[in-house]
Parts: structure tokens; C-alpha cells; sequence
């Protein structure tokens, strides 16, 4: 559990990597009756370790007293019970206020006096009369102060109170640096001063750090420095607090000696002399594109490689345990390292082919420069990663992402490769004309195709339409000859059926002079038809041969007649 007032080293919680046999260092011995005693005034006991001496605000400290739940007025009476007790003069003084006239405090505010360079409280709100009312000789009044300020310092009396997120760093009159923490205190100096060093937000520290190759931001750090004399009217500055704010997936490493200490995210304050910050880190993903020294390939060529490496810090302690203050500097040196025993085993030729090296061209074997590829993927990813572990790093992807070749035999073959670069990308370019070319014909064609297709389907409409038509009209045809074939037969039943009724009544006449009647009115019509001058020959008689004569000379004569006009016109 965290105790109010802070020790000399670091004020933090119990941290999830405590160690179960830290309650007392191996050096630091048990607390003493005093010290214990002195727990009950905060409640707790001090967390010692490895990386800690003793509590100072545990001490036997003479009128020291911790602020309790009741406030500063309960702790002033009992630092001037414990005055009156060692034989000094009261710190509260015995005059009571009146309601008419004279000095005023009010509710909330302490009221002070210097008494014979001496210190006098006042308490009780109300009026208190001066000279000659009340004895006031050897003392004046220095005013009022507020009850809850964060600092009261008077004639050698400290009074201290910090709130949520501040933190007092303090010095006692032995020169011993504690710092409080959400709470306070009430104190006397018989001997030196409690000078209060600086009161800190814990939240904004002003110091931020970030890394500088990858720009994540680390945390916050705040120094708190003490002025001392050193001699000949000299001052000088001294740190001796340091304030740490960690932000989450962060973490900070303690040094004291040869002996490491991790401190995860949050809020914590160094101030024990013999610990220092060795650095902060992040336990997140990183990624950096690093370039690598000059190597040389096995022909003696030149060549430098740029790397892009992505990474994750696990176990920061490893890290610190071998030397080095940031990843990318374990990283480098590895890299740097492996890579310079892989290219001094292959030829210039088998790495100048291949313009960038990762997952995507490492598939075909049969590929020139895969030897430098075999020996990225099976060489430098599993020695870098095997390496990297030992650091406390996970490697996660490796990448080389560009190279440069340097000398007379780079430029030469880089000239080379050039020029077999440019007849490769003029082949390529040929290549692309043609097979522009050949897609549009095979558009053309296409287009040509569905045309055909078009004409065809509308030739098919046309003939389908035309085939209709003729049906059509067949049909209506058909219907109209059958209605009028339909027709005609009515027409003739019912003209046959007339004359049938009109013989039946024309056989029904008996009278002999109706008959005759009948048979002149026929003849009648029958002149009337075909003219008065027509001769009518019975067809059935011996004159019936007459008229086929008369008809046959006449038609004979008719003839002869037509033959003999042309002859005549062409002379």
C-alpha cells in the first residue's frame, strides 16, 4: 500500500513485480521502537527494499505530527501539548477573542502572533484587542493566514497540506528529502528548518520524453533542486527529486549499483541520491527504416543496405542488462553484424538483379539473385529474431528496402545493368505495343462479330415479320373467298329457290289464256333484252344447222377482211 508521506527513494504502490522477501532490505535492519511507534501516525509501514533505506517520515522526529482525519487545528494542539510537555513556551496562545473590538480572524483562518521571535496561534475565530487593553508587550501581530493554504511557514513553525495529484517535496532540518503525498503535516524546528523544496502537479510534469529515432512519447520527468551553500557566499543547485509520469504500455528502469529495478506506468518520485534513472521505454510496436555501414561482397564490391525493421520491446530489464539504452541501438549493432557475414558470401551479380527484397519476390527459386534471398529469409530473419530475444526484443518483420553499390566496378556494372535495364524495359515496351495492337483488332473483331450478330437477328426479325405478313394475308384470303364462296351458294339457293316457287306457281296455273298471257309477257322481256331486230333460231331443228353455216361464213368473211389490211398498208 502506498504511505502518505514518501520515502527517500521511490514513492510508488505495490508494484506487480514487488519481491515476496523485499519488506526489509539485506543491509537495512528492522525498524526500531521508535520508528514503530511512529507508524501509527500514517497507518502503514514502509516498503523497504534493495533499492531503499529507511522511511525518514517514520523517524522519531521531535514535534513532528502527521495531519490527521480532524484537520490542522488537531494536530496544532498536539504539537503544543508536546511543547509544553518537553518544558517550551505554548505554541497556541491563551487569548480568547471577543465580539467589540480589535484584531479580526475569522472562521477558517489562523491568526499570528511573534512573540519574542517565538510563534502564537490563534485559533478561535473572533476579535482580539491590542495594547493597552490586553497585554500585548514583546509581541506583535503578523495577520492572518488561511487555514487550509498548501504551505504555512512562521517563525519556525511549518504547517503543510497537499492535495490530490500534488506532492510536497520537503527537507528536514537534518537535510533528509521526504516528499508527501495527499496528505500533511504540523511541525516545530528547535534545530534547522522543514523548508518545503517545491510542490508538483504529478499529472503535468513539464519534461516530456520522447524517442528520438521514433518519436513515441516515453513519459514526463520533473527534477526538483535544493540550493546549498558551499562555502565562500557560494550556492550551488543539487537535484534531489526526481518526478516520473509513465503513460500505460510504458515502463521506466532503476539503477542503484550494479542492481536493476523496473517500475511499470503511472506516477512515482526518486529521491534517494544513490538511484538513478537509467531510462524510459516503450513496450509497444516500433518500426524504423535503419541504413547499415559500407560491406563488402565477395568480389570486394561496396555495397550499402537500408533495412526496415519492426520491433517490440517484452523485457526492457535484458535490454539494460547488456549495455544498451534504446532497442534500435541493440538492433543495429546485430543487424549490422549478420548482414555483413551474409553479403560476404555472394557475388555482386546475385544481388544487383533484384530491386527490392521482401515476402512478395521470395517465392521462385529459380530467380538469379535467389541466393541472396535464401539467405535474407533463412539466415538474417532467424539469426536477427534469435538475437533479438536475447535482448528482451521480439522481431517481427525484417525488410531490406533499398541498396546502394559504391567503386569502379559498381559503376561499371551499374552501367551495364542500365543499359540491360533499359533494352529489358524496351522490350517490355515493345511488347505492350503489340499487345495493345492484338487486343484492339480482338476488339475490332468483336465488334465486328456482334455486329453480324445484330444484322443477322434483325434480317431473322424481318423475314419472321414478312412470313407473318404473307400468312396474314393468306389467311385473309382464304376467309374472304370462303365468305364469299358462302355467299354465292346462299345467293344461288335462294335464286333456285325462287324460280322453284315460281314454276310451282307457274304450274299451278290451269288456265289456258293466263298461260298464253305468261308466255307473251316472257317474250316481251325477251325482245326487250336483246333488242327489236334480234332473230332468235331454234337451236334444236334442222334450222339450227342453217345458222351455224350462216355463222361460220360470216366469221370466214370477217377474217378474210383483216388479212387483206396489212398488205395493203405496207405497200
Amino acid at each position: 500500500m502506498p504511505t502518505n508521506f514518501g520515502d527517500n527513494s521511490t514513492v510508488v504502490g505495490e508494484p506487480p513485480y514487488k519481491r515476496q522477501d523485499d519488506t526489509y532490505g539485506k543491509h537495512t535492519p528492522p525498524p526500531t521502537r521508535a520508528q514503530t511507534s511512529t507508524q501509527g501516525f500514517t497507518g502503514q509501514e514502509a516498503r523497504l527494499s534493495e533499492f531503499t533505506t529507511v522511511d525518514y517520515t517514520i523517524e522519531e522526529r521531535p514535534f513532528f505530527i502527521p495531519i490527521g482525519k480532524n484537520g490542522v487545528i488537531e494536530a496544532l494542539e498536539k504539537l503544543d501539548r508536546q511543547l509544553v510537555e518537553s518544558g517550551r513556551t505554548k505554541l497556541l496562545s491563551k487569548k480568547s477573542p471577543t465580539d467589540w473590538t480589535g484584531r479580526e480572524v475569522v472562521p477558517g483562518q489562523l491568526g499570528l502572533i511573534n512573540h519574542g521571535g517565538s510563534p502564537k496561534v490563534l485559533t478561535k475565530p473572533g476579535r482580539y484587542p491590542s495594547f493597552p487593553l490586553r497585554n500585548w508587550w514583546a509581541r506583535t501581530w503578523c495577520g492572518t493566514t488561511g487555514l487550509s493554504d498548501t504551505v504555512i511557514d512562521f517563525q519556525g513553525l511549518t504547517v503543510v497540506q497537499v492535495s490530490q495529484n500534488q506532492a510536497a517535496v520537503v527537507s528536514d532540518p537534518q537535510n533528509h528529502i521526504f516528499v508527501i503525498k495527499n496528505s500533511g503535516f504540523v511541525a516545530y524546528a528547535i534545530e534547522g528548518t522543514y523548508d518545503v523544496l517545491s510542490i508538483v502537479d504529478q499529472t503535468h510534469l513539464p519534461n516530456v520524453v520522447k524517442d528520438k529515432l521514433t518519436g513515441v512519447t516515453l513519459g514526463s520527468t520533473h527534477e526538483v533542486k535544493m540550493n546549498s551553500n558551499v562555502g565562500g557566499n557560494k550556492q550551488k543547485e543539487y537535484v534531489v527529486a526526481t518526478f516520473l509520469n509513465i503513460p500505460a504500455s510504458n515502463c521506466a528502469i532503476l539503477q542503484r549499483g550494479d542492481d536493476l529495478e523496473l517500475i511499470g506506468a503511472g506516477q512515482s518520485v526518486i529521491t534517494n541520491p544513490s538511484v538513478t534513472l537509467r531510462g524510459l521505454f516503450t513496450l509497444g510496436e516500433n518500426q524504423l527504416e535503419m541504413p547499415t555501414k559500407d560491406i563488402f561482397t565477395r568480389d570486394q564490391v561496396p555495397v550499402k543496405l537500408t533495412i526496415y525493421l519492426k520491433w517490440q520491446l517484452t523485457e526492457p530489464l535484458k535490454l539494460t542488462t547488456h549495455g544498451y539504452n534504446t532497442p534500435y541501438d541493440a538492433l543495429r549493432d546485430k543487424t549490422q553484424s549478420i548482414l555483413t557475414q551474409i553479403v560476404a558470401h555472394l557475388d555482386y551479380s546475385s544481388m544487383v538483379k533484384q530491386r527490392s527484397l521482401g515476402p512478395d519476390n521470395m517465392e521462385d527459386g529459380n530467380d538469379p539473385s535467389s541466393a541472396f534471398l535464401d539467405a535474407l529469409r533463412s539466415r538474417a530473419m532467424d539469426d536477427m529474431h534469435e538475437a533479438a530475444l536475447e535482448y528482451g526484443i521480439v522481431l517481427k518483420d525484417l525488410a531490406v528496402i533499398d541498396r546502394q553499390f559504391k567503386g569502379e566496378i559498381a559503376a561499371t556494372m551499374d552501367k551495364l545493368t542500365t543499359r540491360a535495364l533499359q533494352a529489358q524495359v524496351e522490350a517490355a515496351n515493345v511488347d505492350r505495343e503489340n499487345s495493345n495492337k492484338v487486343k484492339q483488332e480482338e476488339g475490332a473483331l468483336s465488334v465486328t462479330r456482334i455486329k453480324a450478330q445484330s444484322a443477322n437477328t434483325q434480317a431473322d426479325a424481318e423475314a419472321y415479320r414478312v412470313i407473318a405478313a404473307a400468312k396474314a394475308q393468306a389467311q385473309k384470303v382464304r376467309i374472304e373467298a370462303e365468305a364469299q364462296a358462302e355467299a354465292t351458294r346462299l345467293a344461288a339457293e335462294a335464286e333456285a329457290a325462287a324460280v322453284r316457287l315460281k314454276a310451282k306457281a307457274d304450274a299451278e296455273v290451269i288456265d289456258q289464256f293466263a298461260r298464253e298471257m305468261e308466255m307473251r309477257r316472257v317474250e316481251v322481256s325477251r325482245i326487250k333484252a336483246f333488242g327489236s331486230k334480234t332473230v332468235f333460231v331454234p337451236s334444236d331443228s334442222a334450222g339450227s344447222q342453217m345458222g351455224n353455216a350462216m355463222a361460220l361464213g360470216m366469221a370466214a368473211s370477217m377474217g378474210a377482211q383483216q388479212a387483206v389490211v396489212p398488205s395493203t398498208s405496207g405497200r
